[in-house]
């Protein structure tokens, strides 16, 4: 059983009535969304983690990517950066190492984490195959499904497959070509499997078996968008629409299956192209949850790409995207170190918040009770509404003298502690005549 078979027997989980009570909504109304496909709880029965619902009409969830790299390999380093995401807010992780030994590496997140955890299997078939064979292009078959097979038994609760990367994406990639490319690692690895084989994607051809294996572990399936832009200059162009329109009829027959499923979407686009982008992929995907990249909206500020992301995460957020993968400021560079991953993490929840706002999920009310507090000049009210309230009160206490209670800033000219004087304590009567 599936939370979408249940739900379509009018069957109300455990794991909806978790996320009705933690979203503020109906449980009659998760039941009802995950029914129809547009909320999806990310839950592998072979785990015991905290219900996260994902989709229309909820909060938009924040995912943090870690994951080993094949220069630097520490699997304590990426358990502690797992952690830190956690503290941060995170909702959901990816584990996406590609160094070392992957199954230990998966497994430890699986075990330390409370949060849902994806992968990306493809990932591991190609590494290990390397390994053996010394290219990706002799992974056969067997190799793809069974690690998919390893990965959902182990608990992962929702996968990336690259199965809408076939023939027919690649040729229009090839006629229309791109300043920069394929920049998807999956993408990359089932593309020059394809041309060097001759022969169509086995995980788009075998499409139905995935569906099996995806059902009985009731692994959410992150439809993975292979064909996404990796410059501004390459954004929503055919090849990633050929791709959406192949993904929205796997949505469908993912569905038919009793799989749950939500659609990945592009990477770098810029501003004014991200609403249009999400209006298209709910309309060909038959409103699936999405699955946002980032979105990186500018090209030139690496090592600021979080800031860019964060703004990419409040448009898309605010335009009806529902999960947004956080962007660290080492994207481009480097692997992501611990504060790395913090940065990352807060910086797309803020994003992510502020659209949020904007679409009518929440009404700024935690704004109103900041507002309130920076009046009464209430520094601990303060600090408890922060999105990260020890790096707002050590912001504070590390400026000298820490018993003013004012800021730093305007000291005893503070503009609140003015008006807190002389405005508020007005006679009414000054005013009458105004």
């Amino acid at each position: 059983m599936t939370q979408l078979s249940d739900a379509r027997k009018g069957i109300i989980t455990d794991e909806m009535k978790h996320v009705a009570e933690i979203e503020g909504v109906s449980e009659e109304f998760i039941r009802d969304s995950v029914a129809k496909g547009t909320i999806v709880i990310p839950h592998n029965v072979n785990r015991n983690i905290e219900a996260c619902g994902i989709g229309a009409g909820l909060r938009t969830k924040v995912n943090a990517t870690i994951g080993t790299s094949t220069d630097i390999v520490n699997f304590d380093e990426e358990e502690l950066k797992a952690q830190i995401a956690i503290d941060n807010g995170a909702d959901c992780l990816m584990e996406l190492s590609i160094g070392g030994d992957l199954d230990e590496i998966r497994r430890r997140i699986l075990k330390m984490s409370p949060l849902p955890v994806g992968s990306v299997p493809i990932y591991q078939a190609a590494i290990e195959t390397i390994r053996d064979k010394g290219s990706a292009i002799y992974m056969d078959e067997e190799i793809m499904f069974k690690t998919i097979e390893k990965q959902a038994k182990d608990g992962v609760d929702f996968m990336a497959i690259h199965c809408s990367v076939n023939i027919e994406c690649l040729a229009r990639l090839k006629r229309q070509g791109r300043k920069a490319g394929l920049v998807s690692r999956g993408g990359a690895f089932i593309s020059s499997w394809i041309i060097e084989n001759e022969e169509e994607n086995p995980l788009f051809k075998n499409y139905d078996y995935i569906l099996e294996i995806a059902k009985e572990h009731d692994v959410v399936m992150s439809l993975a968008n292979a064909m996404r832009a990796g410059a501004i200059a390459d954004s929503t162009d055919r090849a990633q629409v050929q791709e959406l329109i192949i993904l929205g009829e796997l949505v469908d027959r993912a569905r038919e299956a009793g799989v749950q499923t939500m659609i990945e979407g592009p990477g770098h686009i810029p501003i004014n192209e991200i609403p249009a982008n999400v209006a298209i992929q709910k309309k060909l995907c038959s409103q699936a949850p999405f699955y946002m990249l980032g979105p990186i909206v500018c090209d030139i500020a690496p090592g600021y790409d979080h800031i860019v992301s964060s703004i990419g995460a409040a448009a898309s957020a605010k335009a009806g995207a529902d999960f947004i993968c956080y962007v660290t400021p080492a994207e481009h560079l480097a692997l992501p170190s611990p504060q790395d991953v913090k940065d990352g993490v807060i910086a797309t929840r803020i994003g992510a918040y502020a659209g949020d706002m904007a679409k009518g999920v929440h009404n700024g009310e935690k704004d109103l009770l900041m507002a309130n507090a920076r009046k009464s000049l209430d520094w601990e009210e303060q600090y408890s509404l922060a999105i990260c309230p020890a790096d707002a009160r050590a912001k504070r206490e590390n400026r000298p003298p820490e018993d003013s209670d004012a800021c730093t800033m305007c000291g005893n000219f503070c503009a609140v502690k003015i008006v807190n004087e002389w405005l508020d304590k007005a006679n009414p009567d000054f005013f009458n005549d105004v």
